[in-house]
């Protein structure tokens, strides 16, 4: 008795299995050892804008010309070879066809994220001859990462960035300075910190009131962030007292720094609510020296130095002992 199917059966088998390939949200595209294509299914047709009927008999890299083809003929190789599938992630390259997004509209990305899956596709012999590349759409889920990552940033900011002012907050600055210190021993390059802060402060507060107190801590932090470099790392270490580590800077350098926050400073205005507040600054510098041996030594000395420009009337820079 004869073990093959009807031709009516043979024809249903071939109408499901045709039905299936167009069903599934997954690209299909089966190819030879050529890369020629001879299965095209509707998911591919929808998102290239290519019928099945004029793609195959084509060449996949005549056909689809962002493909690098030395890097993907040498991943289907190992398909062929060893008849084992081989699978790419969009976490190492975003696409295998460059085809836009599902949801335009909604969608940040302008192009669909792919993971990819190469499969063996063996004929009635066992050779494998063909394979057979199947493209899962992996947009919302690399769009969804991109954001916690984005998230994640932010927060990151937040936590090392002071809110009034945009300069580092005081316990990220002291973990910057700390790390600097310990860089400084072993390199023993010039390396100073500059600690000041604003002369009379309380009176602008008890006068003019909080908020334009922290206009002008605001203000300062403006003039600060200008009158340094890309380099400095620049903090609010409390209140109205600011800090700004110098890399690659000498004690004079240091105070070219200082005079020139100092001069900026006296001269500019603050305005809140149709008053015009002017204020001044007080510095204080220390250069590394290896008989700082902790962190705070360092800093103390320029806090010090601080102290005696208070002492001395205000409104300048002075140098550590």
């Amino acid at each position: 008795m004869s073990k093959h199917l009807p031709a009516h059966a043979s024809a249903n088998s071939e109408h499901w299995q045709q039905a299936i390939l167009a069903a599934i949200e997954v690209g299909i595209v089966v190819v030879d050892r050529q890369f020629t294509i001879h299965e095209f299914n509707q998911f591919m047709e929808n998102h290239s804008g290519i019928e099945a009927s004029q793609i195959q008999g084509t060449n996949l890299f005549e056909a689809f010309k962002e493909i690098d083809k030395s890097w993907f003929e040498n991943k289907c190789q190992a398909v062929f070879s060893m008849q084992t599938p081989v699978f790419l992630i969009w976490e190492q390259r975003q696409y295998l066809f460059k085809f836009g997004t599902s949801r335009p509209i909604t969608s940040s990305s302008d192009h669909m994220y792919q993971n990819i899956t190469i499969l063996p596709v063996p004929s009635k012999s066992g050779e494998v001859e063909r394979v057979c590349i199947i493209v899962y759409d992996m947009t919302d889920q690399a769009m969804s990462k991109e954001r916690v990552e984005k998230l994640n940033d932010e927060l990151e900011v937040i936590s090392r960035v002071d809110d009034l002012t945009g300069l580092f907050n005081r316990r990220y600055w002291q973990e910057r300075f700390e790390r600097e210190y310990k860089l400084t021993i072993r390199n023993k390059k010039p390396i100073s910190v500059l600690i000041l802060d604003i002369d009379h402060f309380k009176q602008v507060n008890d006068t003019h009131g909080h908020q334009a107190g922290d206009q002008v801590i605001k203000s300062l932090a403006m003039l600060i962030k200008k009158a340094t470099r890309e380099t400095d790392i620049c903090g609010r270490y409390g209140g109205e007292e600011f800090v700004v580590l110098l890399p690659d800077t000498t004690t004079e350098t240091a105070r070219i720094v200082g005079e020139r926050i100092r001069k900026v400073s006296q001269r500019y205005l603050v305005k809140h609510e149709q008053v015009e507040i002017n204020f001044t600054i007080s510095a204080g510098i220390a250069q590394f020296d290896s008989k700082y041996t902790r962190p705070l030594m360092w800093l103390e000395a320029a806090d010090q130095a601080l102290y005696r420009a208070k002492e001395s009337g205000r409104n300048c820079v002075l140098l550590a002992d």
